[in-house]
């Protein structure tokens, strides 16, 4: 048995102070929905709340989907790397970035740089080249993680992601290569690469040659973030239907229009041909004072029930 879990969309806060000179651009945008809407919901309590319940099931790997930051000023991009240092070993959790992780020009590359320990293939950990760092390649178990980057600077009142024509090549020469490995591919990517699954402002450019990619080279799951919701898609390939699972904010607080923080939790066994996969949800009580198993999904085959762990106290 094999058990990762995914969260995404941290947004950590509180935001710090900001100069004039960071404010003039995008940023003032990100600034004014942040006071005015996010702050009142993306709560550091609940984030802490919802990784001490995970930790009490003791997954193998943790997988984040993007968005750990708000603006992505420097300051943030360093208290996240800080974030993640606590949060595990970089062996054991992996990276992608999000639209917040590259909100102004430059970011992106910033914020890559920052995290890289946590986003490296495991082939080549230490070298660096910006333009092609994604796709990222790590085996972990009997799975190969894929890592994604929709991430890139956008105008003003614009969140939409990009996955280029080179990624797509690049990506699905991995999936063949994890294929012809017997692994079991998880892919990850910020961005749904899901039709209607984002409003036209927010979506993703790029989703038919991801599909095509998929269908190319194999591949078992997707997970995303961005929409801050719980949703279960199926992406149709050559070989058969992949899931695409995305998942609520972490820093998600009860009362906002988005549902409260969430983590999946999954459980792998069997082999190629042969795959039992359950996906477990657990998320924030309406009391907001505790987490709760939420649902079950069972996606390939014949999984074990979920093992008990002792209450969160």
């Amino acid at each position: 048995m094999f058990t990762f879990a995914h969260i995404s969309d941290i947004h950590l806060g509180p935001l710090p102070r900001l100069t004039v000179r960071e404010l003039a651009s995008k940023r003032i945008t990100g600034f004014i929905n942040w006071h005015r809407n996010r702050r009142k919901h993306l709560l550091v309590n609940t984030l802490d709340l919802l990784l001490s319940d995970m930790r009490l099931r003791v997954p193998d790997h943790l997988m984040i989907t993007g968005d750990l930051v708000n603006l992505a000023t420097s300051i943030e991009i360093k208290l996240a790397g800080e974030w993640l240092r606590s949060v595990g070993e970089p062996a054991e959790t992996t990276v992608v970035p999000g639209n917040h992780d590259a909100y102004v020009p430059g970011a992106h590359d910033r914020s890559v740089r920052e995290w890289y320990p946590f986003i490296a293939s495991d082939d080549d950990p230490q070298a660096w080249d910006e333009e092609h760092i994604f796709p990222t390649y790590r085996q972990r178990g009997p799975i190969a993680i894929i890592g994604c980057s929709t991430s890139n600077a956008t105008l003003p009142f614009s969140a939409g992601g990009y996955f280029s024509a080179r990624q797509a090549r690049e990506t699905v020469n991995l999936l063949k290569r994890a294929g012809e490995q017997g692994l079991f591919r998880v892919v990850l990517i910020h961005h749904p690469p899901i039709r209607g699954a984002a409003s036209s402002h927010k979506r993703m450019i790029g989703i038919r040659r991801f599909a095509a990619a998929m269908s190319m080279g194999g591949a078992e799951l997707v997970l995303h973030g961005h929409t801050h919701l719980n949703t279960l898609y199926r992406l149709k390939t050559h070989h058969g239907e992949v899931p695409v699972l995305g998942i609520a904010s972490a820093s998600q607080g009860p009362g906002g229009h988005k549902p409260p923080a969430a983590y999946n939790l999954f459980s792998l066994s069997g082999e190629p041909g042969a795959w039992n996969l359950a996906c477990d949800r657990f998320g924030l009580t309406p009391e907001a004072d505790a987490i709760a198993h939420e649902e079950r999904r069972v996606l390939y085959g014949d999984p074990p029930p979920l093992q008990a762990v002792p209450p969160l106290l």
